[in-house]
């Protein structure tokens, strides 16, 4: 099981309203609107995605790393690097 199961239904709603967002910002840009609005709306949908990512990394550290960490062995070491891995590509966008 997931980690973020049991917020599966709130992360889905979260990713529809960001996706009617990233539909809205296309509609700016096909109806020619201001450039500034524009990248307003879009640093919105960047801070959203970032939000949901924040969400899900710390569920997957609260459940998936902590089991594996109580369990030992290669697979926490594997858990880790995972966890690092994702972290280091948050940051890095």
């Amino acid at each position: 099981m997931n980690g973020y199961s049991e917020d599966k239904a709130a992360l889905e709603r979260r990713m529809k309203r960001i996706e009617g967002q990233v539909r809205g910002v296309a509609k700016m840009i096909e109806d020619d609107r201001y450039c500034i609005d524009v990248l307003t709306q879009i640093s919105a949908v960047s801070r959203a995605l970032e939000n949901v990512a924040l969400e899900l990394l710390d569920d997957h550290l609260g459940h998936c790393v902590a089991d594996a960490v109580k369990g030992g062995g290669a697979n926490a070491e594997e858990k880790i690097d995972e966890a690092t891995e994702a972290i280091r590509r948050l940051v890095r966008s």
